[in-house]
């Protein structure tokens, strides 16, 4: 009953209906966490594992290998068709908050890619909190994109000079955070992503009262205060300073100017400010609370906070963000820091779209249409590379 579907977005009967769904999940798995059964997460994890999940036979054109590189679970959609030359690739981060998703979930995501885009896809299995923390999950990444590349060609027939990375959500947030942290290295010894493809990605957790926020801050599936919860679980857990975070109390008062001028809405297209916004009150520092969260203000948990110096070094970007979903102005911002900075940008806004699209395509009874042109336009975007 605390959702608010806009009458905009698509299929929003559905979404109320999957909104409920996933509601009575957690409340089942926090009354067995709180029995001492299981902990919440876990039994989240299995439920939609066992229910809601759907794999499919493997379509004819197309092979599927559970690998693992460097220790790191990975699956690979390879297709079968004849190519003349190396292939491109693409590695792919699933999102989840850091906490939940996994391979089998955009599985059917990876497969269309592969086989619409004529691309080798790797799905990585990263490990997820609250079991491990940051870095963990980044790097995760980080060893299984640099053995692909080293392997690429020898072993996939893959052009290691064509694999781009990407992902959804926290996904895309650490496709945006490997990008960066492989830019700071240059070491020399692999080739560098040819891209990265950024679907409604989690780039910042230094605001959370963006007009996007605001907004969407009770729409399905991703509400405003659970961002914040996934924040805070892949950091440390400690969810005693949340409220301190919504109303922005953990960033110091002298890197507050350079966060305004990254995170502004005069930044925003004037478009994403018509459903209206509120000025936040300003918030009071407390240092105890920035030291709680202090990794999260850094570029590898926030890719929008980076210096210029490194985003410049960053490849080629798609970003696609959806109009009904908080986290639309991280992308929007993060493009027009990209585009300030004369990189090469390709932007899709889905304007009836909402977070976690990408989870309902090809799901069966839980597939949303809708997810087929977010989908569809990343494997257009993959095509040109």
């Amino acid at each position: 009953m605390n959702s608010d579907i806009p009458h905009g977005v698509a299929n929003s009967g559905k979404l109320h209906m999957v909104h409920g769904l996933f509601v009575g999940i957690a409340i089942v798995g926090r009354i067995l966490h709180r029995l001492g059964i299981c902990h919440q997460v876990s039994f989240i994890r299995w439920f939609v594992a066992r229910f809601l999940t759907r794999l499919n036979p493997v379509p004819a054109g197309l092979r599927v290998k559970d690998l693992t590189f460097s220790e790191v679970p990975v699956r690979v959609y390879e297709p079968t068709t004849v190519c003349d030359g190396l292939r491109r690739g693409l590695v792919y981060f699933h999102g989840g908050g850091w906490v939940l998703g996994s391979i089998d979930s955009v599985d059917e995501v990876c497969r269309h890619i592969a086989k619409e885009s004529d691309t080798t896809v790797v799905s990585v299995g990263y490990r997820l909190a609250p079991e491990h923390r940051y870095p963990a999950q980044l790097d995760d990444c980080e060893t299984a994109t640099c053995h692909f590349l080293s392997v690429a060609e020898a072993e996939f027939s893959v052009d290691s000079c064509r694999v781009a990375v990407g992902g959804d959500s926290t996904g895309a947030n650490l496709a945006a955070a490997l990008c960066q942290r492989l830019a700071r290295r240059e070491d020399g010894h692999l080739p560098s992503p040819c891209a990265q493809v950024l679907i409604y990605p989690a780039l910042q957790m230094a605001d959370f009262n963006l007009p996007s926020y605001q907004q969407n801050h009770a729409v399905p599936i991703l509400f405003r205060g659970r961002m914040a919860f996934y924040f805070l679980q892949y950091l440390s857990g400690d969810m005693s300073v949340c409220q301190d975070v919504l109303e922005g109390n953990h960033v110091p008062t002298e890197l507050k100017p350079c966060y305004e001028e990254w995170l502004s809405p005069s930044n925003l297209p004037p478009e994403c400010l018509v459903r209206g916004t509120f000025e936040h009150p300003t918030p009071e520092y407390d240092a105890e609370v920035y030291h709680t969260i202090k990794a999260g203000l850094e570029p590898e948990v926030s890719p929008l906070l980076a210096d210029d110096a490194i985003i410049k070094k960053t490849p080629p970007t798609f970003i696609l963000t959806c109009e009904y979903d908080v986290l639309r102005d991280d992308g929007i911002l993060y493009r027009k820091r990209l585009l300030d900075l004369e990189k090469d940008v390709t932007w899709q806004h889905v304007t009836k779209g909402f977070h976690g699209m990408v989870n309902f395509f090809n799901q069966g009874w839980l597939t949303f249409p809708s997810a087929v042109q977010v989908v569809d336009s990343v494997v257009d975007y993959i095509k040109t590379l």
